[in-house]
C-alpha cells in the first residue's frame, strides 16, 4: 500500500467523503519512494491540515499504520512451485480463492532456492490432438506433430497472407496484420515477431523488416555484434543475444553474463546501470588481477560501449528469452 493509494483505501473504509480523502491524497507528492511522513514533512500544506483537523488526523494515522503492506493477493495463472519436500516446510502457506498457495512472491521464492514453472493449459493443443484424430478417421493419414516438416514454403505463405486463424499468439488482428507485412519465411522470423509483438519492443518492428528486405542495409555499432545479431538484423531480441554480447565484447564468464540476463528478466535496472562500468572498463582484483577485460581492453571506445549498453538497458524493459517464444 503505497502513500497516496494508502490514504484513498483508509478513507473509504472510514467513511470519508470522495472529495475531502481526495483533497488530501493530492497533497502527497508523486515521486519515487514517497511516503506519508516523508510527505508532511516536505509538505507544509499537508502538515498544516493534519494539525488543525482532527479527522484529516485520524485518516492519516491509520494510514501511516498500514503504509508499506500488501493491498492484496494474487495467485499466479499457472506458476507450481516446486521443492524436494513439502513446502510447509520451507514457505509460510495460504488459501487463496480455493487454491493453496505460497505467502512470498516469485523473487522470494528464488531466493530461497525453490523453483517456480508455469505450466500453461493451451486449447490449441487439444484442437491440434482433435484434428489429427479426425484427419486418421477422415482420410486414413497418420500425422505425427512431432516429425512435422518447418521449412514447409506454403505454411509461411499462408501466414505471410494473413491466414492465422486458430494459430497461437499469431490470430490476433495486429499481429495478423503485422505477419502481412513481414511475409515470414523461417521459424526465426515468427519467433522473433511474437518477441516484438509487445509494448516496447514494437518500436524496433519497421527496424527489423527494413533489416529482412534490405539486409545490406543492416547496422551495427560494431562488427564484433553482426554474427550475434545478424539473425535478427540489428535488432536486440532475446536474452541471449545479451548475454553473448557482454561475453564477446567485454569478455564475461557465462555465469555473470547470466547475472545479468537475470537482472534484465526481473527488470532490476539498478543493477543493470551497475554493471555499465563493468561492461566498459571491466573489473580488476585487488591484486591487479584482470577479473573482466572490459570493452576498451577489448579495442571498443567507451562511446560505442556506452551506446551499446544503453540499447541493452532500453531492451531490458521487455526482455525474454528465447526459447520463452519458441
Amino acid at each position: 500500500m503505497a502513500a497516496r493509494a494508502c490514504i484513498r483505501d483508509v478513507g473509504r473504509a472510514m467513511n470519508y467523503s470522495y472529495a475531502e480523502v481526495d483533497r488530501i491524497a493530492k497533497m502527497i507528492p508523486t515521486m519515487l519512494g514517497i511516503t506519508i511522513d516523508k510527505a508532511l514533512d516536505i509538505n507544509p500544506e499537508l502538515k498544516a491540515a493534519y494539525d488543525d483537523d482532527t479527522r484529516v488526523q485520524e485518516l492519516i494515522d491509520v494510514a501511516r499504520s498500514l503504509e508499506g503492506l500488501p493491498r492484496h493477493s494474487g495467485t499466479h495463472a499457472a506458476g507450481v512451485v516446486i521443492a524436494s519436500q513439502p513446502l510447509v516446510s520451507y514457505v509460510p502457506m495460504q488459501k487463496n480463492e480455493g487454491n493453496i498457495v505460497t505467502q512470498f512472491t516469485m523473487g522470494t521464492l528464488e531466493e530461497l532456492g525453490l523453483l517456480k514453472m508455469d505450466f500453461l493449459g493451451l486449447r490449441t493443443l487439444t484442437v491440434m490432438r482433435d484434428a489429427v484424430e479426425m484427419i486418421k478417421i477422415s482420410r486414413g493419414i497418420d500425422i505425427d506433430l512431432d516429425k512435422i516438416n518447418f521449412e514447409d514454403k506454403d505454411v509461411y505463405r499462408m501466414i505471410g497472407e494473413g491466414k492465422t486463424v486458430g494459430v497461437f499468439q499469431l490470430e490476433s488482428p495486429g499481429m495478423t496484420s503485422f505477419m502481412k507485412e513481414l511475409k515470414p519465411d523461417n521459424l526465426e522470423d515468427i519467433i522473433a515477431g511474437i518477441s516484438l509483438y509487445r509494448p516496447g519492443p514494437m518500436a524496433e518492428i519497421p527496424r527489423y523488416i527494413e533489416g529482412k528486405r534490405n539486409p545490406e542495409k543492416t547496422h551495427y555499432e560494431t562488427p564484433a555484434l553482426e554474427s550475434i545479431l545478424d539473425v535478427t538484423y540489428g535488432v536486440m531480441v532475446y536474452q541471449e543475444q545479451v548475454m553473448e554480447i557482454v561475453r564477446k565484447l567485454a569478455g564475461y564468464s557465462m555465469g555473470r553474463a547470466d547475472l545479468v540476463r537475470r537482472a534484465m528478466s526481473k527488470k532490476k535496472h539498478k543493477v543493470m546501470e551497475e554493471e555499465r562500468y563493468n561492461f566498459i572498463n571491466g573489473i580488476v582484483d585487488e591484486n591487479g588481477k584482470i577479473e573482466v577485460p572490459g570493452c576498451i581492453r577489448n579495442g571498443i571506445s567507451e562511446e560505442i560501449a556506452n551506446k551499446i549498453f544503453d540499447q541493452m538497458m532500453d531492451f531490458a524493459s521487455y526482455a525474454f528469452n528465447k526459447s520463452h517464444k519458441m
